[in-house]
């Protein structure tokens, strides 16, 4: 079975111990390995690995020896209480053993947990969780924790007296950290407020907070393809300070246009033109592609273009004009125009 959203972030803070297996993929390998700790924390405790009750199995090693896992979801623990067999960095090649394990599976066996990197819905791996009766499949993509996720982290950092404003604050975090950085930042911020009775205040998240924030390319390129020209300045700022060159980031932006331009003049409509991007887009990011694709319009997008195609013109020639401030104005003329409904 498949779980996304709301259900997938509840299923990793509170997994039922009874299920064959989880699959938990996708592009970023931070993200996953999150959430693994969590789910196989949150299934064997605290003294789990001490006790001998999670078994780490490399993908590699199921390719010279497929039964291994099945002999370790099998063996009988010297502990009792749950047990977890993890088979990480696995790809296509560990199908064979995974479908295997799955299939001998019986209750009272360990649980197995497999991390994989990016799977395509075509994916051996990912149909034979997504098909089982008992089993899960669940996706990890780039998009931001939701609200019921942030405040699982403050809830198991100890920070329970929230003011409105630092939830703001938090939540706008949430969205510009990578998880493992905001989860430390939060750590951070709990140690701040240790025996601190008074509500977090907006202030003290300030002074806990990192004093630069990367910013992605990706990042600039939704502001402007969604048109929030009010957020371009101080994300360009800090693309800036990061030393992202504006010839590379009006690549990007080239780049990210003609891809929305190839979706919105597909004869068959947006819905098909999507399917012909290569390399193809998944999840959120499909989602969000072809949004923006609806917004702007085969026309818009044409006329995006040759802003676009100009200003990289322009950097590239012996004008002076500087190459940053150049680059801003000709994206927030597009932030501008795609404002415009």
């Amino acid at each position: 079975m498949k779980l996304t959203g709301v259900a997938a972030a509840r299923y990793f803070a509170r997994p039922e111990a009874d299920r064959t297996g989880l699959l938990i993929f996708g592009a970023d390998a931070m993200r996953v390995a999150l959430r693994r700790q969590e789910v196989i924390a949150a299934l064997i405790g605290p003294e789990g690995e001490a006790e001998m009750r999670l078994t780490r199995l490399p993908a590699g090693e199921l390719r010279k020896n497929p039964a291994a896992l099945n002999d370790a979801v099998k063996a009988v623990g010297f502990f009792p209480g749950p047990r977890v067999v993890f088979v990480e960095d696995a790809s296509e090649t560990a199908t064979p053993a995974v479908t295997a394990a799955l299939k001998d599976w019986q209750k009272g066996d360990a649980q197995i947990i497999v991390a994989a990197g990016s799977l395509t819905a075509k994916s051996g791996l990912r149909k034979i969780f997504e098909a089982h009766p008992n089993a899960y499949a669940i996706g990890i993509y780039d998009d931001p924790p939701s609200r019921e996720e942030i405040e699982d982290i403050l809830h198991r950092a100890g920070l329970r007296h929230i003011d409105p404003a630092a939830m703001t604050d938090l939540l706008a975090l949430a969205r510009m950290l990578d998880p493992g950085d905001f989860r430390q930042t939060v750590e951070k911020i709990a140690l701040y407020k240790w025996n601190d009775p008074a509500p977090l205040a907006s202030s003290e998240v300030a002074a806990c907070a990192p004093a630069t924030i990367e910013a992605d390319v990706d990042d600039v390129l939704d502001i402007v393809a969604e048109g929030r020209p009010g957020e371009l300045g101080p994300m360009m700022r800090r693309i800036e300070g990061q030393g992202i060159q504006p010839v590379a980031l009006a690549i990007q932006a080239l780049r990210h246009f003609r891809s929305l331009h190839v979706v919105a003049s597909d004869p068959g409509g947006p819905g098909a033109g999507i399917g012909r991007l290569r390399p193809p887009a998944f999840g959120p990011r499909r989602d969000k592609l072809l949004s923006q694709a609806q917004r702007w319009g085969m026309f818009r997008l044409e006329e995006a273009l040759k802003v676009l195609v100009e200003a990289d013109l322009t950097l590239r020639s012996a004008s002076k004009a500087p190459q940053m401030a150049l680059l801003e104005r000709a994206l927030m003329r597009l932030a501008m125009l795609g404002a415009r409904r």
